[in-house]
């Protein structure tokens, strides 16, 4: 007998305890997170995580994996919108550090070398990483830069969105901040 109270049976039940896991992630860090604690907030048994997550690990893979997938998405729709290459750039970068501020604990998790092991990807998670490195880099080199410097424009907002989230500066302050140096990098 299931101890949930609506009972034992689950229309969709992966659906179910992942957005139970990503209203969790808004509110506390990943390693604060217990399938438990899932169960309860999707009001399904203690076990039924254990029918979607093979462990914790398992539950951590899938916040990291459903966090990238929106990262990605909020770059590529600055992007998208940016009017003219130089400021498809400035807005991808500006879209990943408002991520990193906004969505703090999603941030880190997708960043967790105990969960997404560099190199190592899982299979849902290598495709989204392979698309931000697309995305991050075709806007640096349709504005205008060598490919070297697509790293320096990832390592840049990478690290001021992880110091603003951190409350080392304003987001505004971080807005400005890559905006000049995106524009500094820039070809004149």
């Amino acid at each position: 007998m299931s101890s949930s109270r609506s009972g034992y049976h689950h229309g969709d039940l992966a659906h179910a305890l992942e957005a139970a896991a990503m209203q969790l992630l808004a509110e506390k860090p990943a390693g604060e997170i217990s399938l438990r604690e899932v169960a309860r907030a999707a009001d399904v048994s203690h076990n039924a995580p254990y029918h979607h997550f093979s462990d914790r690990r398992g539950l951590l893979k899938v916040l990291a994996e459903r966090s990238m997938a929106d990262l990605v998405a909020a770059v590529r729709m600055a992007i998208q919108a940016a009017s003219d290459p130089a400021s498809a750039v400035i807005e991808g970068g500006a879209a990943y550090i408002r991520y990193a501020v906004e969505h703090p604990n999603g941030f880190d998790v997708i960043y967790d070398p105990t969960v997404c092991i560099p190199g190592e990807p899982s299979e849902t998670m290598a495709p989204l990483i392979a698309e931000l490195e697309e995305l991050l880099g075709a806007a640096s080199v349709t504005a205008g830069l060598d490919g070297q410097s697509v790293t320096g424009v990832w390592g840049l907002v990478h690290g001021l969105g992880t110091l603003c989230a951190a409350g080392h500066f304003s987001l505004d302050d971080a807005f400005a901040a890559s905006s000049d140096a995106l524009t500094r990098m820039l070809p004149r």
